[in-house]
Formats: C-alpha cells, structure tokens, sequence
C-alpha cells in the first residue's frame, strides 16, 4: 500500500509535464496561441521562455529527488530510524545557487525593461515623430484623441501644449485606435476616473493608467491585424464593456482612415450640397 501512495503522489507530476509538452499544439500558452505581434513581444516571449525553462529543470529535479525518497521510504526495512541536523555544505549550495539564479534572470532582463519603460533611446525614436494619439480611459470606454492629420510636433513644448489643450480640429473615436503596421508609434494614455490598465495581449503590452497622470506607452505592431484592448484592471460595475480594438494598418490605409474621421466630423452637409449644385 505504502508503495501504492508513492505512485500514486509521482503520477501527477508526470500528467503536469505532459500537459506542459503539449501545451504549444494545444493553445494553452500566450493568447490565442499566437506569436507575439511586436518585436518586443518576441523579446518578451524569450524571456518567458527561459524562466520556464528553468522552472522545468528544478521541477523535475525535485520530483525525481523526491519520488526516490518516497520509494525508499515504502520499503520494508527493520532499520532504526536515525536524526540528523544535515549537511551545512549542501544548505550553502542550495542557498548561493537559487540566488545566483534569481540574480542572473534580475540582470538578463534589464535591457528589456528598459526598452519597455522608454529608457532605452538608442532603441527608440523621438516621442515627437512617433506619437500618433491620447487615449483616456474611462467608466467604460476609450476615448482616442488624434492630433489632426497635418500637425506636427516641432518641439517638446508643443507636444506637452497638445497634451494639456486639446485643440479645436482634433479627430476623436471611442474603442477603435488606428495605428501604422511596422512602426514604432506612441500613445499617451491617461483615465478620467478611476483606475484603468490597458492592455494588449498579443502585442505584450499591459500599463496601468493612473489619475493625474499621463503615461507614453510605445509599441510596434508587426504586421497588419486587429488586435484585442482590454481592460486589466476592475474598474467598476461596467469593467466587461471596455473591450477595444488596436488596427494596425499600412501607412496609406491608416491615412486615409484619418482623413476620413476628419471629414465625418467637419462635414456639415453645406458645402457638399453647394458642390453638388454647382
């Protein structure tokens, strides 16, 4: 019976990995089983999977170190039982080496952090040429606000001026953000109310909008797709209605999309209906 136990505890780390083997062609893993839609996802990804790959060699160390003294324990043996404090060599080595560990992962992902929170500026461009939108989160939507398709951004000041004033021919939309495919592109994101946290899965970008500030949140979108905004933070009876849509597009889709909401929302009907007569 007692080997029976033994077993019986070893056969569901065997069903874990298994699971863990065959994840990949079951869609258990990142979102929708897909890749990472930026490169710094991919960056992500690679850093997710080398913690598990770490996480799955101590794992089947110590169930295989375990299952070993289970068994033994289950034999039947007239052997005393004997006490002892342990090994302080073995203690040191499984103290250093978990933190050496712990202390390699802390340093391999500080340049992807870095590059994530914006510090990495060899890795990425001006804010003035890459911001493309204000988004404000709020109970319980998405407010987009863009700068009209003809401005730009000569200096920091004008940027900060837009930010704080917003302008007469500014393009609005709610829950549908336009972005150019294959570029890197910003968007500075702030909440009207309570806490909100944006979030894209398959681009691996998730920041919290907190009251009173805005935040420059960068990413690059890969390819041309329409990719799931949610809200990752319960914000209030009304949390389930703030799913959106990031739209990547080519640079002239996405121009004409801007030109487009320009039109709709500056047409009044007169000057069409003169054209028209004339």
């Amino acid at each position: 019976m007692k080997k029976f136990w033994c077993l019986f505890f070893m056969f569901w780390p065997i069903i874990g990995l298994i699971a863990c083997a065959i994840s990949p062609s079951m869609n258990w893993g990142f979102p929708y089983g897909l890749p990472a839609g930026s490169p710094l996802g991919e960056r992500i990804d690679g850093l997710y999977y080398m913690i598990l790959a770490l996480v799955l060699i101590v794992f089947t160390g110590t169930q295989i170190g375990l299952g070993y003294v289970l068994w033994r324990g289950s034999e039947e043996t007239d052997e005393r039982a004997w006490y002892t404090h342990g090994s302080h060599s073995l203690e040191v080595i499984w103290s250093i080496v978990p933190a050496g560990i712990l202390l390699f992962i802390a340093l391999y992902q500080m340049d992807v952090w870095a590059e994530y929170r914006i510090q990495d500026n060899k890795n990425f461009p001006n804010q003035l040429e890459t911001t493309v939108a204000e988004v404000t989160a709020r109970q319980f939507e998405w407010r987009i606000r863009y700068p009209a398709p003809d401005r730009k951004f000569a200096t920091r000041a004008d940027l900060v001026t837009w930010l704080r004033n917003p302008q007469s021919d500014d393009l609005y939309s709610v829950n549908d953000i336009r972005v150019p495919a294959g570029k890197k592109v910003t968007i500075h994101l702030r909440t009207e109310d309570v806490q909100h946290s944006f979030f894209v899965p398959v681009l691996r970008i998730k920041q919290d909008a907190v009251p009173g500030k805005v935040i420059p949140v960068w990413f690059e979108a890969t390819r041309a797709d329409q990719y799931e905004l949610l809200c990752a933070e319960l914000c209030g009876w009304g949390h389930y209605k703030m799913k959106a849509r990031v739209w990547a597009q080519s640079q002239e889709e996405y121009d004409a999309y801007l030109k487009q909401l320009q039109h709709d929302q500056f047409d009044d009907g007169v000057s069409s209906a003169e054209n028209d007569e004339d």
